[in-house]
């Protein structure tokens, strides 16, 4: 009876949520990649934690896209796609900051109030989406910086790393302050 059930749950997947898994996918991947590095040191591994950000993003450009191609929209695809916007453009750059040497008590402390406003942005995002689409299947407007900008971000990180910009050798050096 329970394997049944978990093919019903299957089957009420549409394909753009499948894309949306891919994102997520693509998210704890990317954290696992952060993980690796601060085992194992090698650039190698933070590359691919931010290529796969990158991925995580073309993944969401597309769940969105499928979806009103399909005209397949439901409240279970809304709440995927914010559950995995969080894990790949919210926690996952934030872990990714982590392991290239933000990890000072007000470096944890920005990164964790960036994952708080994407969080926040997103939940008020699912309230009022509705309201916002006027009727329509698609948002006219958003509220606040959708969490994919983070990508900005990781690109930046990726870049640093590239130069050798990581760890004790943080563009800007290391600031005491406080704690």
């Amino acid at each position: 009876m329970k394997h049944a059930k978990h093919l019903s749950m299957i089957r009420d997947f549409h394909l753009a949520d499948w894309f949306t898994l891919g994102n997520a996918a693509c998210g704890v991947g990317a954290l696992f990649a952060v993980m690796t590095y601060l085992q194992n040191p090698a650039v190698l591994h933070l590359y691919f934690a931010c290529a796969l950000v990158l991925l995580a993003f073309i993944f969401d450009v597309f769940d969105g896209r499928v979806a009103r191609w399909r005209q397949q929209t439901s409240l279970l695809g809304r709440e995927l796609d914010s559950l995995a916007d969080v894990i790949s453009f919210g926690v996952a750059p934030a872990a990714i900051a982590y392991g290239v040497g933000m990890d000072g008590l007000w470096d944890r402390v920005i990164l964790i109030y960036f994952v708080v406003c994407g969080v926040s942005r997103l939940a008020r995002y699912n309230i009022t989406a509705e309201t916002l689409a006027q009727g329509g299947d698609k948002v006219k407007y958003f509220e606040g910086t959708p969490i994919p900008t983070s990508l900005v971000l990781v690109i930046v990180i990726a870049i640093a790393a590239m130069n050798g910009a990581i760890g004790n050798h943080l563009w800007l050096g290391m600031i005491h302050m406080g704690p």
